[in-house]
């Protein structure tokens, strides 16, 4: 996964301070590059993610899925217009090529505009896992909010869709029908958003999921209902009792991370003022200050750094560890963005110990949405110096 391109490591050297054209230039080449060419592996335009067991950590395992696709194509949408028109042709280049991946994943059963994490034509859980695919029809996974959001707002979909959609997520929360059953008591009879829109499936509780589905509901200019209210509640009160610095993994079971909820939290907040949340902006701005302190991982770093640009803060310089070279650090093979977490679908006590054992738990890794958490990085430093 990792190559050797003299002129891209001696631009990679420059400061990160520094919003660095060429510097700019060359990550949206390193992101192009790693888009796939073909429909060998990967589906032509997908951009390629691979997965590492937790309790098997030799390799990692190709992973089709459109995660990465949808939020490489939806994060160049919003940075575009901060780029050069060389650099937005290359932005524009790589957010066509996406396209043409995303019915591979859309629900053909109910023909709808929701997705799934992965191909729906051909069922899998865990592409490429041996005996586990011998479950692919009888435990394939749902539908859920965060890919069909991620999907539907990187193709631009028409409001229309969007409204309907929106509608029909008022029927996958947490009711008198259907209740949650591995959440903090007092959320329990809170009726936010379940991650999934399975029938069978148990309500399951996200921060960060209920932060991209929020940003959806703002992005479009949907009517708030009570089940957006609902989650709302959730992620406010969630930070007020400090639980997502406490039990990260337990409030955001798909992301699993401090870094990765206050990156989630600070883009729904950057997008449009939510009046309750922004009451929480100093408390999440010290939160992030103190994890930029005891942060050991450089992608991480840059994740809380632009969630501090977000709120309109201008963070440490980051301080680069000469004994690696910085493509090393961009593309860590140990920093992950998401992972998948079988034992978030259990109920307590179950959950929180299968989850601590590492059973049953995926670490997603993608080089090209890394460089792309990068460059956006680059483009937040740029906006607030304007």
């Amino acid at each position: 996964m990792k190559y050797c391109v003299t002129f891209f490591l001696l631009l990679l050297s420059v400061s990160l301070i520094a919003n660095d054209s060429l510097l700019i230039s060359r990550l949206l080449q390193r992101i192009d590059y790693l888009q796939a060419k073909d429909n060998a592996v990967f589906p032509k335009g997908s951009i390629p993610s691979y997965r590492m067991y937790a309790l098997n950590k030799t390799r990692y395992k190709a992973d089709i899925n459109p995660f990465f696709t949808g939020l490489v194509a939806f994060t160049l949408e919003d940075i575009k217009k901060d780029l050069s028109t060389t650099q937005q042709i290359q932005a524009s280049t790589i957010i066509h090529n996406t396209q043409s991946v995303y019915p591979i994943f859309q629900n053909r059963k109910n023909k709808r505009h929701t997705y799934n994490f992965w191909p729906t034509e051909h069922p899998q859980i865990f592409p490429h896992s041996g005996w586990l695919n011998l479950f692919n029809k009888s435990r394939s996974l749902p539908d859920d909010l965060d890919d069909t959001v991620i999907i539907l707002m990187a193709q631009r979909s028409h409001d229309s869709i969007a409204k309907a959609i929106h509608q029909l997520m008022q029927g996958y929360t947490n009711n008198e029908n259907k209740k949650v059953t591995n959440t903090f008591p007092e959320y329990k009879k809170v009726g936010a958003y379940s991650t999934w829109f399975g029938e069978k499936m148990p309500v399951d509780f996200d921060i960060s999921v209920l932060s991209n589905v929020l940003y959806f509901v703002q992005l479009y200019n949907l009517e708030w209902t009570a089940a957006d209210s609902a989650s709302l509640y959730l992620i406010e009160d969630m930070i007020k009792t400090n639980k997502h610095v406490q039990s990260a993994n337990y409030v955001s079971p798909h992301y699993a991370t401090l870094p990765n909820i206050l990156y989630h939290v600070s883009r729904l907040m950057s997008l449009r003022p939510i009046p309750s949340l922004e009451q929480l902006k100093p408390q999440l701005i010290e939160d992030t200050k103190k994890a930029l302190t005891s942060a050991t991982s450089f992608m991480d770093k840059i994740l809380l750094s632009t969630s501090l640009l977000r709120w309109g803060v201008e963070p440490p310089e980051i301080i680069i560890d000469e004994s690696k070279s910085l493509i090393d650090l961009i593309e860590d093979e140990q920093f992950y963005f998401f992972i998948a977490s079988m034992a978030s679908m259990l109920p307590d006590p179950w959950k929180k110990r299968v989850t601590n054992m590492g059973v049953g738990t995926f670490y997603y890794y993608c080089p090209a949405y890394n460089n792309l958490l990068l460059l956006e990085n680059l483009i937040w430093q740029k906006r607030r110096r304007k």
